[in-house]
């Protein structure tokens, strides 16, 4: 990865910042070599990964070191993209959405301060990964479990920040966020919600403040560095059981939906049930050359023929009730029944209690998993994938308009549909896994065209993405255009005043400093303009 300076640095400039930066972290964390930038690139870039390339990377080991690093950024105007572990796969890793920023690389501030197995918290650092704090749990013998995404490799409080979504009933990870500390733009320390009062021991059980409350305000967001994070686990149950239900048609989305979601909004099913579709089992099994060595995208029969070869419904809902065992009963009757009103064969039933051993990869059960990783060899090559994940109102008329329209849109671009939803209660968050070769130019160019036409196609159907890739943050906050984009407007003014250098993260999620804004829609997009019209 060549050098790219930040915007409006000089090459003497930048390395007195770098020299800078060494003074505080040592010189073995200030990574600016050739090796050390292509460590910090887009792994799964969609195109050339030089369109986000960062300059360098700091990485401070304490929070004293990150207000600092982050003075200094704001003295040499040398724009810093924080990031816990660079595991955002799928969204542009560890990369920056502005060329030239210096990464913050968080991952070797790792530690886990407190777990409280009796109020069900943890208190972490950005390093803390998944698997670490599931190995401590495990340690500790603490009767407590956590919630993990589909891909366990990357941070317990990145993930939640950026509004990652696991499969339990603490799966919505931003709302376990209670107490932040966070290092703001001109490198003050700020607690957030209780901690504000000195050694206040509510800090990460009440989950507002006194006057506004500002946790969420610092997910997605380019107002502060987090250093410092609770979060509320979910005590152990005493026993849970799994129902699984294969669904036939692709149409019966629709009434599975109709049927979780009021079972969800009632608190009866409190798990955020995940439904993939036939695909998301066959990633599992091998290649797709393995299936079809044909080019285009799998057609509809051969796709009938592989569901009756491994005895798959086209969907599968992996349900699990948590609790006393005789609660369990009489829950896992009443789905049933809800569920049989259209499906006559009886689910699959797991059960497991207290005592029995929990599968390697049980993520309903809050065990870290990195198998979904093998979607991206799916396609062969230098295999990647991005998600286009549109959240819709749980019912069957939005559900299967939206599984209508985005099929058609896949469809015309010739590629394997490979949709799934999560539905969370009132909501269901759409993904489509979109798989690729890197170095294949035509797929990769078709890949982008498709992803144009998915945001803009959705966006005139009123739904909008919760989270997307560096190179598509700019055209998808475009799409909330409500009062000529109110939105944007009010995050940018908020971000002109606590960060008037632009130094942290500039661009993220759309939000552009007054420095930087000449840099806005500075992408790969090439035909999505504004309103998320093509």
């Amino acid at each position: 990865m060549k050098l790219h300076l930040p915007p409006r640095v000089s090459p003497q400039g930048f390395a007195a910042a770098l020299k800078a930066y060494e003074g505080v972290v040592g010189k073995d964390w200030v990574m600016a070599s050739e090796s050390d930038r292509d460590a910090y690139s887009d792994i799964y870039a969609p195109g050339d990964a030089e369109q986000w390339a960062a300059s360098a990377a700091v990485a401070p080991a304490n929070v004293e070191e990150v207000r600092a690093v982050v003075r200094l950024a704001n003295e040499h105007k040398t724009p810093l993209w924080p990031v816990a572990r660079g595991k955002n796969l799928g969204y542009g890793t560890a990369a920056p959405r502005m060329a030239g920023s210096i990464v913050l690389d968080l991952g070797r501030m790792n530690k886990i301060i407190d777990i409280d197995p009796k109020l069900a918290t943890c208190v972490v650092e950005p390093g803390v990964g998944f698997f670490d704090l599931h190995d401590a749990i495990l340690r500790g013998n603490h009767p407590l479990w956590m919630s993990v995404p589909g891909n366990g490799w990357g941070s317990v409080i990145g993930n939640a920040l950026d509004h990652g979504i696991g499969y339990t009933p603490y799966g919505l990870h931003a709302r376990n966020l209670c107490g932040l500390e966070v290092v703001l733009p001109d490198g003050d320390l700020l607690r957030t919600g209780m901690g504000a009062m000195t050694g206040n021991p509510a800090w990460h059980l009440f989950p507002f403040s006194y006057g506004p409350t500002y946790d969420l305000a610092f997910t997605q967001s380019n107002l502060g560095v987090v250093t410092k994070a609770g979060l509320w686990l979910q005590p152990a149950p005493e026993a849970s059981l799994e129902l699984i239900f294969d669904i036939p048609e692709e149409g019966d989305i629709g009434w599975v939906v109709d049927t979780i979601a009021p079972l969800k909004i009632s608190g009866l099913i409190e798990q955020n049930v995940f439904i993939p579709s036939w695909l998301g089992k066959m990633v599992l099994k091998g290649q797709r050359h393995d299936f079809w060595d044909k080019p285009g995208a799998i057609p509809e029969w051969r796709v009938a023929e592989l569901l009756k070869q491994y005895k798959l419904g086209y969907w599968q809902v992996a349900l699990r009730l948590y609790g006393e065992e005789s609660v369990i009963k009489a829950k896992a009757e009443i789905v049933k029944a809800a569920m049989k009103r259209h499906l006559a064969a009886p689910p699959q039933e797991n059960w497991w209690r207290q005592g029995d051993a929990i599968g390697q990869y049980e993520i309903t059960m809050g065990v870290p998993s990195a198998v979904p990783l093998q979607m991206s060899d799916w396609i062969g090559g230098r295999g990647a994938h991005m998600g286009f994940s549109p959240v819709v109102p749980a019912s069957s008329e939005h559900v299967l308009g939206q599984l209508k329209r985005s099929r058609k849109i896949i469809a015309d671009h010739d590629v394997d549909f490979y949709a799934s939803f999560t539905i969370g209660g009132r909501f269901a968050n759409n993904i489509n896994m979109l798989m690729y070769d890197r170095d294949d130019a035509a797929m990769v160019s078709n890949m982008k065209a498709l992803f144009n036409a998915l945001i803009s196609e959705t966006a005139k159907a009123g739904y909008g993405e919760y989270r997307t890739h560096l190179g598509w943050m700019d055209p998808v906050m475009d799409t909330f255009d409500y009062n000529n984009h109110a939105l944007r407007r009010f995050d940018e003014r908020v971000k002109n005043a606590l960060d008037p250098n632009g130094i942290i993260a500039p661009g993220k999620q759309g939000v552009w400093p007054a420095a930087y804004a000449a840099q806005r829609h500075s992408a790969p997009q090439d035909s999505v303009t504004e309103g998320g019209k093509a």
